[in-house]
C-alpha cells in the first residue's frame, strides 16, 4: 500500500488531469453560445444524484446528521468552496482560452498559503503560513502575470482582461478555502464521497437560484449544453474532486505538505493546452504565453523542492 504522503501527490496530479475538462468543455459552451449561469450550476445539479448513488452502500445518515448538526456553517463553506469558486470560472471562460484560464487560477497555491492561519492544527493552534513556499509562489504569480499581458497583448480591451483576471482570483481563494473550512466544520467521519455529497447539497440553495435566474435570462438550457455540462461534471466534478479531495484528507494536519498537494493543479495548465489545441484549435500561446506556463510549471518544480526541504530540516 502506498503511503500517505507520495499517494496524496500522485491523487493530485491525476486530479489535475480530470479537472482539466472543467476549462476545456466550459471554453467549449461559451464558444458554442452556451450561457455561463447554466454551465456553472448545471455541473453540481448533475453531481447531486450522482454522489446520492455513489453513497448509497456508505449510507446518507451520517452526511444528513452532519448537516444538521451545523446547518449554517455548511451552508456558507459549501457555497464557497462549490458556488463562489465554480460560477466565476464558467463566467471567465467566455474572456480567455481554456489554458489561460487554467494557468490564471493557479493563483489558488498562493491564496491557500495565505488563508492557512484561518485553521488550527491538532493540537489546537494557529497554522502558520508557509513562509519558505513564497519564493515558488513569486515563480508562479509572475507567471500569472505573463498570462495576463499575453490577454491584453491579444485582446488590447482592459474592461475584458478585467472580467478575466478579477473572475478567475475570486474563484481561486474560494476553492481552498471552502475545501479546507468544511474539513474544519465536519466532527463526523465522514468519507470523501459523503463529504462531497455535504458541499453538494450544503451549496445547493446557490445552485438553484442560480438556474431560476439563468432560465428569466436565456431560458433552458440547449441539449448540447446539457452534454457538455453533464461531462463536465462527471470528469471534473465527480471523479475528480474525488481524487484531489481524498489526496488533501490524506495530508490536512501538515501545512506544507497540503500546500504542495494544492501545488500539483499546475498540471491543469499543461493539460489544458493540450486539450484546447486538440478540441478546440486554439492558437498557440504567444511569447508571454509561453514564458508565464514556463514559470508556472517551474514553480511548482521550485515548490516541491522547497516542502522537501521544510519536511527535511
Amino acid at each position: 500500500m502506498a503511503k500517505p504522503w507520495p499517494k496524496a501527490l500522485y491523487l493530485g496530479i491525476l486530479s489535475s488531469a480530470f479537472f482539466s475538462v472543467t476549462y476545456v468543455v466550459n471554453a467549449a459552451m461559451a464558444q458554442a453560445g452556451g450561457d455561463w449561469m447554466w454551465s456553472a450550476c448545471l455541473r453540481y445539479l448533475f453531481l447531486l444524484p450522482m454522489l446520492l448513488v455513489l453513497t448509497m452502500r456508505q449510507g446518507w445518515k451520517p452526511v444528513f446528521a452532519e448537516l444538521r448538526r451545523a446547518p449554517l456553517p455548511w451552508l456558507l463553506w459549501s457555497t464557497v468552496g462549490f458556488g463562489v469558486f465554480y460560477a466565476p470560472m464558467a463566467f471567465a471562460a467566455a474572456y480567455g482560452p481554456s489554458w489561460m484560464v487554467a494557468g490564471a487560477f493557479q493563483f489558488t497555491m498562493l491564496a491557500g498559503a495565505l488563508e492557512t492561519p484561518l485553521f488550527q492544527d491538532k493540537d489546537g493552534k494557529r497554522q502558520k503560513i508557509p513562509t519558505r513556499l513564497f519564493p515558488a509562489f513569486a515563480v508562479i504569480i509572475a507567471g500569472i502575470f505573463l498570462l495576463q499581458l499575453e490577454q491584453i497583448r491579444t485582446d488590447p480591451d482592459i474592461g475584458r482582461a478585467l472580467l478575466f483576471a478579477i473572475p478567475v482570483l475570486i474563484s481561486a481563494s474560494a476553492y481552498p478555502l471552502g475545501n479546507r473550512k468544511t474539513m474544519a466544520v465536519c466532527k463526523t467521519e465522514l468519507t470523501t464521497q459523503q463529504r462531497m455529497l455535504a458541499m453538494t447539497i450544503g451549496s445547493l440553495p446557490f445552485w438553484l437560484l442560480m438556474a431560476g435566474a439563468a432560465t428569466v435570462r436565456v431560458g433552458l438550457p440547449s441539449a448540447t449544453q446539457l452534454a457538455q455540462a453533464f461531462l463536465v461534471s462527471l470528469f471534473a466534478g465527480l471523479i475528480a474532486t474525488l481524487i484531489f479531495f481524498e489526496g488533501t484528507r490524506l495530508v490536512k494536519d501538515n501545512p506544507q505538505r497540503l500546500a504542495l498537494v494544492e501545488s500539483t493543479q499546475c498540471g491543469e495548465v499543461i493539460f489544458s493546452l493540450i486539450g484546447g489545441i486538440l478540441f478546440l484549435h486554439d492558437a498557440l500561446p504567444g511569447l508571454f504565453g509561453w514564458l508565464g506556463l514556463a514559470l508556472i510549471v517551474g514553480g511548482m518544480i521550485v515548490n516541491s523542492l522547497l516542502t522537501i526541504k521544510t519536511k527535511s530540516s
